[in-house]
This record gives C-alpha cells, structure tokens and sequence, in this order.
C-alpha cells in the first residue's frame, strides 16, 4: 500500500465513521442536520476518545480536500438563470444584503480583536454558504488551520440556530407571504441544507423560494472570493513588502466551469442529483473531521467573545435582511 494512502486512511476512515453516524442520527433529529450533528459528534469524540496522533494527517486532509471537492460540484447544482427566476429586484436584495453581512463581520470582528483571516472567513461563511465559503477563501488568504476550524465551528452553531429560529418568527418579520419568507431564509442562512430545513417547517412554496436566493448567493461565490484574495495580496504588500499574485484555487474555478456549463447545456437532472449527494456527503465527512481535530478547550477559552461576535453577526443580518425585505421587495 501506498506510504501515503496508508498514513491518511485511519483518519479518513474515523471522519467517515462519524458522517455516517451523524446521518443516521440525523434522521432522528432532522430538525439539526447531518451537517450540524457530524461537526459536533466530532468534538466529541475528537476532544473524549481519540487524540491518536496518527489520525492526524487523515482528518486533515479530509478536511481540505474534501471539502474543495465539494465546493467544486456544487457548481453542477446551481446556473445563472436563477437570477432569471428571482428578477432582478431580487438579485440586488441578495447583493446588498451581503456586501452589509461581510462589511460588518470584518468591522465587527477588528474591533474585537480578531484576526483578521478569522474575519473574513466569518464574513464569508455567513454572508456566501458556510463551510464551502470558508474551504474557498481559506487558501487565497493564507488562513490557518485553528481559524478554519474555529469559524467553521461557529458559522454551523449561528446556522443551526437560525434554522430553528426563521419558522417561528418568519411571519412576524417579513409577514404572510411566501416569497418574503423564502428571501429572509434564503438570504441568511449559512448552508443550502440549513436553508431547505428551516423553510420545509413552513411549506414546500418557501423552499422553492428559499432555494432561489440560497442559489443566487452560491453564484456570488467566485466574486467574494477574489475579493478576499485582492484585499490579502494588498495588506501583504503593506506589511512584507511583497508582491503576490492573487491564485484562484483549482476548485473555484471547477466550481465556476461546472456552473457555466450548467447554465449554457442542458445536463441530465441525475448528475446534478448526483453531484449535490455527493457534494453533500463530502462535506459531512470533512465537518467530521474538522470536529475531530478541533481543541475544544482553546475554542471554549475563546467563548464570551466568540459568541459575542457570532451573535452580533447574527442580530445585524437579521435586522439587515428584514429591512431590505420591506426595501426592496
């Protein structure tokens, strides 16, 4: 066997074993997710029972290149006609609503002295689509390992909480109309699966919705990213004195391919079914194992800030969204 593939296995097999059970799990609990259920089983086990050293270099590559597979498919699940679909009043919704969700994340975060590679990838896990935002930015910024995981950790917690808290509140903030209710779930929460969940308690109509918007912000994913890469070549200038290129990962531009092809050609519905069931599971697998190798005691040292800052983040998109919701639509 391969002196590699052998290292790597263990860890790869553990992550697997706890995506599986989270799923499992999940449909028990189908209000939390497998997504939500995998990171934090996790932590658990991560942080109780298994501190082997030689999981180490399979949970973290599951957790990279996993996760970059994932990103990439989900471009065979989404194509610019969407922006068709929602008009044009609601693409500028979702833009502006965005631009307010990173703009504050990163100010927010500054002022309570984060770094800011935590920043923006808070910024833009919330404001694009969680764990596969911050798989995309995260190289382009030279984030390390501790803040990826960190912020994934926070961004699932803030999304989970959101899932449960829109069906109860949706009417109140944004009223009885359905496509309303779609444009407040799907302009804020954090993951597609969050997104589906938390409008599927309301009605099959708000899904349908929810998803548009969800859809529309994944689009904006290629974007925030070289964004993120322009403003970390500019400051790296400012402090090394060097010159850097802004390097688009291999699987944002997968992602962008597969989109435009999505959008040009008509593909059979199994492969973009398949590649968001394969998307999905990736990305179960690589929240395994971003829970497995996260230090639960430097998290929990981080905690009144941290949840200070998440729930900041959290009251800002909210009242953002709901305002621009009666602005604009």
């Amino acid at each position: 066997m391969n002196e590699k593939l052998r290292e790597i296995l263990p860890g790869i097999g553990v992550s697997l074993a706890v995506a599986i059970v989270a799923q499992l799990l999940a449909q028990v609990i189908p209000s939390l997710g497998g997504a939500t259920i995998a990171i934090l089983l996790g932590i658990v086990v991560g942080n109780l029972w298994l501190h082997q050293p030689q999981l180490g270099k399979g949970t973290k590559y599951a957790e990279s290149k996993f996760l970059e597979v994932s990103v990439m498919l989900l471009g065979l699940t989404v194509t610019f006609q969407t922006i068709e679909k929602i008009g044009w009043v609601g693409a500028i919704y979702i833009i502006v609503q965005m631009t307010v969700t990173i703009l504050w994340a990163v100010w927010f975060g500054r002022r309570l002295k984060f770094k800011r590679e935590a920043t923006q990838l808070m910024a833009g896990g919330n404001a694009v689509c969680g764990s596969s935002a911050i798989a995309a930015i995260a190289p382009v910024i030279e984030a390390d390992d501790e803040s990826v995981g960190t912020t994934i950790t926070l961004v699932n917690l803030m999304g989970t909480f959101l899932m449960l808290f829109y069906p109860l509140v949706a009417t109140t903030l944004v009223g009885n109309s359905q496509i309303l209710q779609g444009a407040l779930i799907g302009g804020t929460l954090q993951s597609v699966g969050q997104v589906i969940a938390s409008a599927s308690m309301i009605s099959p109509t708000v899904v349908t919705y929810a998803t548009l918007f969800k859809i529309m912000r994944i689009l904006m994913l290629v974007p925030v990213v070289l964004i993120f890469g322009a403003d970390h070549e500019k400051h790296s200038e400012q402090t090394n004195h060097s010159k850097k290129r802004v390097r688009v990962p291999w699987y944002v531009l997968g992602f962008l391919i597969f989109c435009v092809l999505n959008s040009l050609i008509h593909i059979n519905p199994v492969v973009g079914n398949s590649a968001h069931w394969l998307s999905s599971w990736l990305e179960i697998i690589a929240l395994a194992a971003i829970g497995l190798r996260l230090n639960l005691r430097a998290f929990l040292a981080e905690g009144k800030q941290l949840m200070f800052y998440g729930i900041g983040v959290l009251a800002v998109q909210i009242v953002s969204a709901t305002g621009l919701i009666h602005l604009f639509l």
